[in-house]
């Protein structure tokens, strides 16, 4: 190979390596921004409150609500072209008795505007199966099934005169990942024709409601007096497409 060649072919290698320098650095310096998603638990048209308003299902059985707790995860927005971002796997328990609990900080948003969220209500399979776990899965969180080597993942305790159950108490522990008993539901919400736009230096906000009663309402309408009590694998597929139905978007900002 002569001088002139070598020349060609070293002055090709530094603008392929030049070009592939830029490339890495413009993946690494795409704007991010911070989103905060709020749920907010209702119950109808009213926002849930523990243990001192009466409520009326579709029976017209007056109950109450002592806790409302459940797992959020696969978080994943999603942009008119088909692209978005998956939060890196983590989970998020949703508490009632806990304010901080309902609000979730997500950072490094790559920057755009959003049609969607996507997430489920549930536990993945490969973490109900790994044991107990810290964070929103530490059993601590009493939403675990130490009996049954997995998690609880929507919790609805209260009391109704309808209940039939001693005390009259409602007790609804949804789980479950096998089929044909898989509880996790996938729920996916429009954001509205203005969207969700993230753009770094500003925090967007979402708010998500979450309506109790849906639990109680449809596709099947729950009638204390003949089901009060979901704890195991009988009843628990018709719960979970209940509460597939009581996510809707309150506020985009």
């Amino acid at each position: 190979m002569n001088l002139v060649s070598k020349a060609f072919v070293i002055t090709g290698l530094i603008l392929a390596l030049g070009a592939t320098m830029s490339f890495v650095i413009m993946r690494h310096s795409i704007a991010k921004g911070n989103l905060n998603i709020h749920f907010e638990n209702y119950v109808g048209d009213s926002l849930l409150k523990l243990n001192t308003i009466n409520y009326k299902n579709e029976a017209g059985q007056v109950y109450t609500i002592s806790k409302f707790k459940y797992y959020i995860g696969n978080i994943h927005l999603k942009k008119a072209d088909g692209s978005g971002y998956t939060l890196p796997q983590e989970y998020f328990l949703i508490n009632e008795e806990n304010l901080s609990s309902k609000e979730i900080v997500l950072k490094d948003v790559p920057e755009g505007s959003y049609t969607s969220v996507n997430f489920i209500v549930g536990v993945d399979s490969i973490h109900n199966c790994s044991g107990a776990q810290s964070g929103a899965l530490d059993p601590v969180n009493a939403m675990f099934w130490a009996w049954n080597t997995g998690y609880v993942f929507l919790k609805i305790e209260g009391y109704s005169d309808a209940s039939k159950s001693p005390g009259h108490i409602l007790e609804f522990h949804i789980g479950g990942f096998k089929a044909p008993a898989n509880c996790i539901r996938k729920i996916g919400l429009d954001l509205g024709n203005k969207g969700l736009n993230v753009a770094s230096g500003k925090d967007a906000s979402l708010s998500i409601k979450a309506d109790v009663s849906e639990a109680f309402k449809s596709p099947v309408a729950i009638d204390f007096s003949k089901i009060s009590a979901v704890t195991d694998f009988h009843n628990s597929t018709m719960m979970a497409d209940n509460y597939a139905d009581m996510f809707s978007i309150l506020a985009v900002e």
